[in-house]
């Protein structure tokens, strides 16, 4: 009990409950640990709970019609995941993957529709973050459509900057290993096309690549690499080392 309590009691969106709301939704939370590599849910498992991860990085996936895996976000803990199971019933549509060991607070839809009818600015907040997961998907796509493979792996290291993005002596260090796999999986190419462009912007001073693990020494460099670096730049802040002051970076939407 105390464990569920800890963990939704430090989700941001349940922050504002009245406590027999909180208490309602300890009460029929479960718990459960999930191993690197094993599923959380499957396509067209039933939509019963809504997902709060406690600990680990979760990865939401869905399968092309040719079979090939694309990334559609990157679940940090304190993020509520599978919200779509409380706009209607039938089977999920990702495929939800631990990308490390994971712990997971299992929220039945039922218990949190009834806290929602009672907490209207909850309702609202969980309308936001379902809109927002979708602008996030939406602006994916239009990438994957209008751009080529190099500028859509600038932008998506820039938003990687943004949001994992940790100042050393040696630039920004991007903290979420990921394989050339997962990146091609994210940015729609392939492999292979990964390793090129990350070889190439290793080669002009720009990334230090290592495995699964890339510094990006100058984000303003990096920025200037997209076909529209100019508005690009205006966007990111200026890293500096450890050594100074970290400006803010914004989390991407």
């Amino acid at each position: 009990m105390a464990e569920r309590h800890w963990y939704i009691k430090n989700c941001d969106l349940f922050e504002q409950l009245e406590p027999a709301q909180f208490s309602l939704l300890e009460r029929e939370a479960r718990v459960r640990r999930f191993t690197k590599g094993s599923p959380v849910y499957l396509p067209a498992d039933a939509c019963e709970s809504v997902f709060l991860l406690a600990e680990g990085r979760i990865k939401l996936t869905s399968i092309t019609p040719d079979g090939k895996q694309a990334i559609l976000a990157f679940i940090e803990p304190g993020e509520l995941f599978g919200e779509m199971a409380l706009f209607g019933g039938g089977g999920r549509e990702e495929y939800a993957e631990a990308m490390a060991a994971s712990v997971v607070a299992m929220i039945p839809t039922g218990s949190l529709d009834r806290v929602m009818r009672d907490a209207p600015d909850l309702a609202l907040r969980v309308t936001k973050l379902v809109g927002l997961r979708r602008q996030r998907v939406e602006r994916r796509l239009r990438s994957l459509l209008f751009r080529s493979n190099k500028d859509r792996l600038v932008h998506f290291l820039l938003e990687l900057c943004d949001t994992y993005g940790k100042p050393t002596p040696q630039g920004l260090h991007l903290a979420i290993p990921l394989s050339h796999q997962d990146i091609a999986n994210v940015i729609g190419t392939t492999r292979e096309t990964v390793t090129h462009l990350l070889g190439d912007l290793q080669l002009n001073g720009v990334l230090k690549v290592g495995r699964q693990k890339l510094i990006v020494r100058d984000v303003g460099k990096l920025a200037a690499e997209a076909e529209d670096g100019g508005e690009v730049r205006t966007r990111h802040a200026v890293v500096e080392t450890a050594d100074a002051p970290r400006s803010p970076l914004a989390r991407p939407i």
